[in-house]
């Protein structure tokens, strides 16, 4: 009886083993299959094909994109991404980079800059800059002029400035100075030159202090005179022959057509 037990036990103790042996070389098999998938972006698609098959994996490209970044020809996107463990024979998908779109400059000579910037950046686009240029017989804030020019193609993702046409600016003169003139005569001289007159108002007259009395002064009920020092100054009334005693803006100032004169008068 004991015989049998061992040879039982014996065969049982095999078939462990044998069952164990199995498991570890199925699990070396399998492990020993797996490799990283490289990083292949920005290779051209030979060397990623040379990258891949050298680690038993496979090379699929399945599409193209623009893209400023990736130069034109190379790799820009890959899956799996770098790293990831798979089984050798594995296919590894990629997209190739055509570089950067290419686009026909629009023509926008003519359009305002509002309408221009919209031309351009509903192309994908970039304004880079604009400057203004004083053109007689141009409408203000119009094209005139364009970087790149209209219809040039094969550029790729160009920034396009513009020059636009300004408004002139209006006649600068020097103000004069209109001090001891009268102000009929100023008046005129500022309708003749295209000036406005602004706020005429009277200049407050000096005071005088009184002179000193010899006599002792007694008091009085009447009301204080013009002369005294306590009495309001009454000022007098503007009219052309009134002298200018001070104007805004001063004389020697730049000024432009059109500006407002103020004047004080006595």
């Amino acid at each position: 009886m004991k015989p049998l037990l061992r040879i039982a036990m014996l065969g049982l103790v095999m078939v462990v083993v044998a069952m164990v042996s199995a498991l570890t070389a199925m699990r070396f098999a399998i492990h020993g299959q797996e490799v990283k998938v490289p990083g292949l972006v920005g290779m051209t698609p030979t060397e990623a094909e040379h990258a891949a098959g050298a680690l038993g994996l496979q090379l699929d490209i399945e599409r193209q994109y623009y893209s400023p970044q990736i130069p034109e020809g190379r790799i820009m996107t890959q899956l799996p991404m770098p790293g990831t463990k798979v089984r050798r024979g594995w296919q590894v998908r990629v997209a190739q980079s055509m570089g950067r779109q290419r686009v026909s400059i629009p023509d926008v000579t003519g359009e305002s800059e509002r309408a221009a910037e919209w031309n351009i950046r509903r192309r994908g686009l970039e304004l880079s800059s604009t400057a203004e240029l004083q053109l007689p017989g141009r409408s203000v804030d119009q094209v005139v002029a364009q970087s790149p020019p209209a219809n040039a193609s094969q550029v790729t993702a160009p920034k396009t400035s513009l020059l636009l046409s300004a408004a002139a600016d209006p006649p600068a003169f020097v103000m004069p100075s209109f001090i001891g003139e009268s102000l009929g005569s100023a008046s005129r001289i500022l309708q003749d030159a295209g000036f406005k007159l602004g706020n005429v108002t009277v200049a407050p007259s000096p005071q005088t202090p009184p002179a000193p009395s010899t006599s002792t002064p007694t008091p009085s009920a009447e009301a204080p005179s013009a002369s005294s020092p306590g009495s309001p100054l009454v000022p007098s009334q503007v009219s052309p022959a009134s002298i200018i005693v001070a104007q805004t803006p001063p004389a020697g100032q730049k000024v432009f057509a059109g500006a407002v004169v103020n004047f004080e008068v006595r």
